[in-house]
């Protein structure tokens, strides 16, 4: 791999951290188990890894921005997780923060090849 590769690879790696958690509180103003969350993102082609995930939503819970409950009536208990009344403010505020960012972004990249 080319030394511009690996420093590529480590930028998208950090964009994708920042955008992982505001992709992840999207999906939780219903009640979703870890699969279930995974395989909602996926649909709308918003990749992570079970790896990554999981050690999210326990940082998330313990900041006190997700409640969790375990389901025990399945054969398989599952750990459901949901925003927390915090939790909504804060994502509600990520989300002016973000598009904000993504229009002072914009207006950088106009006309500067990376439209």
């Amino acid at each position: 791999m080319s030394e511009t590769n690996e420093h590529l690879d480590k930028l998208m790696q950090e964009l994708r951290r920042g955008t992982l958690t505001i992709g992840v509180l999207s999906q939780l103003y219903e009640p979703q188990y870890g699969y279930s969350l995974v395989a909602s993102l996926e649909e709308k082609d918003f990749h992570v890894e079970a790896g990554t995930l999981y050690p999210l939503l326990r940082r998330l819970e313990k900041q006190g921005l997700l409640v969790s409950e375990w389901d025990t009536n399945e054969t398989r208990p599952r750990k459901y997780y949901l925003l927390s009344e915090s939790g909504k403010e804060v994502f509600e505020q990520l989300v002016v923060e973000w598009k904000d960012m993504v229009s002072r972004l914009d207006n950088l990249l106009i006309n500067k090849g990376g439209s």
